[in-house]
Order: C-alpha cells, then sequence, then structure tokens
C-alpha cells in the first residue's frame, strides 16, 4: 500500500505542476522557444518484485508527458498486472481519456516482450526486471532507460547514534521484506563500535546466523550463477528458515551472517531481496569507503550508498568518491532512495549512470519521457561575423 500511495499520490504531488506538454520555455530576449515532444510508444518490463506499483509509476509518467504505454508483464505477477492495468483504463475511461493509451501483453512471454521491444513503433524501453530481459531491452536497438542491481552497503562510523541507526536499517531492510532494490545489503561498522552495534541488532530482532547453518543457508539463497534463489525473494526471516531448513527463533526480524571477505563465492555480500543482511568490521571510515566500493563492484555500481554518522567531513568523503548515483545519509536506504522519506524526487525507477552501464543516473521521472524541441530566431547574418 506505501508503495503504490508512493507511485501514484507521491508522483502526482511532485509533477502536478510541471508543464510537460506544449511550449516549456520562451525566450523573447534570446528569441528562443523550448517545446515538449512525446517520444512515442513506451515499452515497460514490470518485474515480480514490485508489480503494482512500477506498473502505477510508468502509467503516470507516461500519461504526464503525452505517451502510450505498453506493459509487459513478468509471469509470475501477470495477474497483479492486469488489474492494476484495469484500475488505471477505467480511470481513463472515466475522464474521457484514451484508455488504449495504456495496455499490456495478456499473454506474457519472451517472444512476445522481445517483439514488442523490437517493432518499429516502439520508440522507448523502460527496463526493470532480470539480467537478461533489460540486456535484452539494450541489445533490441530501441532506446532504454534501465535500472541495475542495488546491492547497497550501509557504513555505520563510530559517531551514529546506535540504537537509532539499527531500528532505522531494520525498520528498512524488513519493508516488503526486502525487495526494493535500494535496501541496505552490508553492513559495515567501525570496529570500535562493532560489538555494541550487534547487540542492538539482537536486541532489536536481529538473529545472527553461524558455522553449517550460515553456510547451507547462503547456499541455498545465492544460486551457482550468481542469481537469488526465486523461492525466497521477499520472503520474511521465519519463512526463510523454513526454505532451508534452517532454525530460526521465532520472531526474528532480519537473518544476519557475520562476513570478512566479499566476492561471488560469499553468497552474503551480494544483492539479497529478502530479509537477510551481511555484517563487516572495519578500523575506520577509509577502510568502510574501500570496502564499501568492493562491495558496490561485486554488484551495484552506480546504485546507492547509506551511512550513518555525525560527522560531515565522512559524509562529504562517501559523497566525493562513492561510484553511485544516491547517497543517502542517517536514513533507511529502501524509502529514501525512492523519495518516501527524503526530497528525492520520487520514482520506482533509480537510475545507475554510466558506471551501471545505464544512460542517465536519475531517479526516473517525466522528464526522461520527452525530448526537446529548439526553435530560434536569427540574430546575426555572416557579414556581421
Amino acid at each position: 500500500m506505501a508503495k503504490n500511495t508512493l507511485a501514484s499520490m507521491g508522483v502526482y504531488e511532485e509533477y502536478k505542476d510541471l508543464k510537460m506538454v506544449g511550449v516549456l520555455q520562451r525566450d523573447e530576449a534570446k528569441q528562443v522557444m523550448e517545446a515538449a515532444v512525446p517520444v512515442g510508444v513506451i515499452a515497460a518490463l514490470i518485474p515480480s518484485t514490485n508489480p503494482t506499483s512500477t506498473v502505477i509509476f510508468k502509467a503516470m509518467i507516461a500519461l504526464k508527458t503525452a505517451n502510450a504505454i505498453i506493459f509487459s508483464p513478468h509471469p509470475s505477477a501477470a495477474k497483479c498486472i492486469e488489474a492494476t492495468v484495469a484500475v488505471i483504463r477505467q480511470a481513463l475511461k472515466d475522464f474521457g481519456a484514451p484508455e488504449n493509451a495504456v495496455s499490456y501483453l495478456e499473454y506474457a512471454s519472451l517472444e512476445a516482450t522481445q517483439e514488442l521491444m523490437d517493432d518499429r513503433d516502439t520508440k522507448m524501453i523502460l527496463a526493470t526486471g532480470g539480467k537478461a530481459m533489460v540486456k535484452a531491452a539494450y541489445s533490441s536497438g530501441t532506446p532504454a532507460i534501465r535500472v541495475g542491481p542495488g546491492n547497497v552497503p550501509c557504513y555505520i562510523e563510530k559517531t551514529a547514534d546506535i540504537p537509532q541507526t539499527v531500528e532505522r536499517i531494520i525498520a528498512s531492510k524488513t519493508f516488503d521484506n526486502g525487495v526494493i532494490c535500494a535496501s541496505e545489503q552490508s553492513v559495515i561498522v567501525d570496529d570500535s563500535i562493532a560489538e555494541t552495534v550487534k547487540e542492538e541488532f539482537i536486541k532489536q530482532g536481529a538473529y545472527f546466523i553461524t558455522g553449517p547453518d550460515a553456510e547451507k543457508f547462503g547456499k541455498l539463497m545465492i544460486q551457482r550463477n550468481g542469481l537469488m534463489n526465486p523461492a525466497m525473494v521477499g520472503k520474511d526471516a521465519e519463512t526463510l528458515g523454513q526454505i532451508a531448513g534452517v532454525a530460526i527463533p521465532a520472531g526474528t526480524q532480519v537473518i544476519i551472517s557475520e562476513e570478512n571477505q566479499v566476492g561471488r563465492d560469499y553468497p552474503y555480500s551480494t544483492e539479497k531481496l529478502c530479509s537477510v543482511l551481511a555484517f563487516y568490521r572495519v578500523q575506520d571510515w577509509e577502510e568502510g569507503l574501500a570496502l564499501s566500493r568492493k562491495v558496490l563492484e561485486l554488484k551495484g555500481l552506480g546504485h546507492t550508498l547509506s551511512l550513518h554518522t555525525a560527522d560531515e567531513a565522512v559524509v562529504e568523503a562517501f559523497f566525493l568518491h562513492s561510484p553511485v548515483s544516491r547517497v543517502l545519509v542517517n536514513v533507511g536506504s529502501a524509502l529514501g532512495a525512492v523519495g518516501v522519506t527524503t526530497a528525492f524526487l520520487p520514482s520506482m525507477m533509480l537510475g545507475c549512470g554510466a558506471i551501471g552501464n545505464g544512460s542517465t543516473s536519475d531517479n526516473i521521472g517525466p522528464k526522461n519521457l520527452i525530448n526537446i524541441r529548439y526553435l530560434a530566431y536569427g540574430d546575426k547574418e555572416i557579414s556581421d561575423l
């Protein structure tokens, strides 16, 4: 419900007064003008993790910019997506707008999606989904805006308010059971406060998994191909334990594994779209920054980093030297990145920029779905040159 509200009312309130159709700007002194030009038909890939909110969001920004949009549903969320499109189409009909401006592939398949993306009348692709589909979007020859994986490192510096920081992280990581790509994945803590932070996590409902249980759980959670086990996506801690055949105490909010390595052979160091975190210790913020970069380089370049500190010099260092498109300070990253608990633009598509192999680092919005047509009057003659 919170995600759907952000995608509808949050987006509406942010952009309702933004002019995105017709003449955008006139400069009488320079005699130039700018006008918005819709890109045309947009193909939108929809993931299983945020199906209803992503449909609402992409429909809203498409309609705001006078574009038509066709959704390609993830097969496991097809009924959710169909129901959401029906609500939107009914609203369009009630207002006398063309309801076919929002449509979807009734029979979702890889072949149908590929045909939609390749069609000469499709002018842009909004690609949210798995690695294979995003790669197909980029190879279609149609301009595409993509998002990337969010293997978000979360650094806790020694000056942080520990109880509040832990509360924020648990609330963020357990929101919708961790399916938002901007949720925390690895907690990196100054060694001088690590034991206190660990005790606070346990006090607030975390369970530190160890030994053979941790190994068994990790191998099941992240498959040999490096992708997450679909059966464990978006599951709460106790259900995850049942799936893995590992005893998780009743009432556990989040499962944490203490780690000291990052890489493909260390499943807890990668993106985990469920209520699971990695826990690392570092000597100081410089080591914390280096480890954060290592986590991002594994999977997550260009996406998001969060940190908790009262030291503005540390904030500036992370802001200037982290290979991400958004840095969040003293806030849970899941809802902070999408603009619920921060002043970021509200968006269910978080661009990862060139470093993340994307075309933009923006929180995607209406401005990404128009072209600008420019007009100018002559103000000098060749002879004047």
